[in-house]
């Protein structure tokens, strides 16, 4: 147990920068601003290597404005598949990156899973696993430019470079914009579980035997400028 709690204390920190630009909410726009004047993580952390060893190089970056946080995602990876196309539909199958957070509520946290055509499945949690759905109305308000055509496909082989850029309002988060904490909690995930090549890998480490991006203990920090 006291191993345990030395490695939640070394948890990654983020610092989320407000960028003018991003108000604009245009998809050229935005996704420059985050080019140019985000911060950068990596999700690299391959907790459970000797079951799943495929790590895909992903990136991602955040940024806000006065409403949203924004995340922009860079994937290069061996084989594609984005078999759901509509939101609320298990997108973690396919190839997919996952933005997990608790904001002011301790024993609250909420996911943002998103593939790699947009589609996004997001709900509440009081506990692990036992999710509220979010409303149809507040999904269509998660913005969401991906790089790929948000037609649904099979499972492709070959070496694929994509990116998807979201915007998460920050009422969705339980925040507001313009009275943010100086911190929250977050991970940040790609997975994609019905692939030939399963992987789970995270931005802050996660200390469990198998699999499980439900640990709101093992978040990482995102600092707010």
């Amino acid at each position: 147990m006291h191993n345990v709690k030395n490695k939640i204390k070394r948890m990654k920190t983020l610092v989320v920068p407000y960028i003018p630009c991003l108000d604009a909410i245009d998809q050229e726009s935005c996704i420059t601003c985050l080019e140019t004047s985000s911060s950068e993580g990596s999700i690299e952390e391959l907790n459970w290597s000797k079951e799943y060893p495929y790590k895909p190089i992903t990136f991602f970056w955040v940024g806000r404005s006065m409403s949203h946080l924004f995340i922009k995602y860079a994937v290069n990876g061996n084989s594609l598949r984005a078999v759901n196309h509509e939101d609320q539909t298990p997108v973690w199958e396919d190839s997919c990156v996952e933005f997990f957070c608790s904001a002011q509520k301790p024993f609250q946290y909420m996911n943002f899973e998103f593939n790699c055509i947009g589609a996004c499945y997001a709900a509440l949690y009081k506990q692990p696993r036992e999710g509220i759905l979010r409303q149809q109305s507040e999904m269509k308000r998660i913005i969401r430019f991906p790089s790929l055509a948000p037609y649904p496909f099979n499972e492709m082989e070959g070496i694929f470079e994509w990116e998807l850029t979201v915007g998460i309002p920050f009422d969705l988060l339980g925040l507001d914009g313009k009275h943010l904490p100086k911190a929250i909690r977050a991970n940040f995930y790609k997975c994609a579980d019905a692939t030939s090549l399963q992987h789970y890998v995270s931005w802050n480490p996660i200390h469990t035997e198998h699999p499980d991006f439900h640990r709101p203990e093992f978040f990482g920090e995102l600092l707010f400028e």
